[in-house]
């Protein structure tokens, strides 16, 4: 790819099937390190990842290459594979179809970073739905509320 140059960074946020609470502490390390390496296979790379129980926060600069839908297909395949072969989870293992994917400045990493990572703070005191919603809103992306993933309430 002589002569192509890009600044692509994209956080996509993507949640467990039925909103369950299975990524446990004693895998989600493990797991993260999976999905990094997906990415890595992917030749894009990834500047920020966490597992919540219920939803995924990744941070990654894309390679030119690669498309967001391409990458997401790759991770959450992949990932729900490795947790399926793993045996950690009683029952099969999916994430729900979607995924958020919201694009960010070279200047804006670091904040991105830090917000990915303070993920157990900031579930203290906003929900997963709460802070999506707040996302879609922040972003301007126009959505139709019956289809913006399955929420439990």
């Amino acid at each position: 790819m002589a002569n192509t140059y890009t600044q692509l960074y994209i956080q996509f946020v993507f949640s467990v099937q039925g909103r369950q609470n299975l990524i446990k502490e004693s895998i989600r390390d493990e797991l993260e390190k999976v999905m990094c390496g997906i990415v890595t296979n992917q030749k894009c790379k990834t500047y920020a990842i966490y597992c919540n129980p219920d939803h995924t926060h990744i941070f990654v600069g894309m390679h030119p290459t690669v498309s967001p839908s391409k990458l997401m297909e790759q991770v959450k395949s992949g990932s729900s594979k490795w947790l399926n072969d793993k045996k950690n989870i009683v029952g099969k293992f999916a994430w729900q179809d979607g995924y958020g994917a919201f694009t960010y400045s070279k200047s804006q990493i670091d904040n991105v970073v830090k917000y990915i990572l303070n993920q157990p703070e900031h579930h203290k005191k906003q929900s997963f739905r709460e802070e999506y919603l707040l996302f879609l809103e922040k972003f301007g992306v126009d959505y139709d509320p019956r289809y913006v993933f399955e929420w439990y309430d």
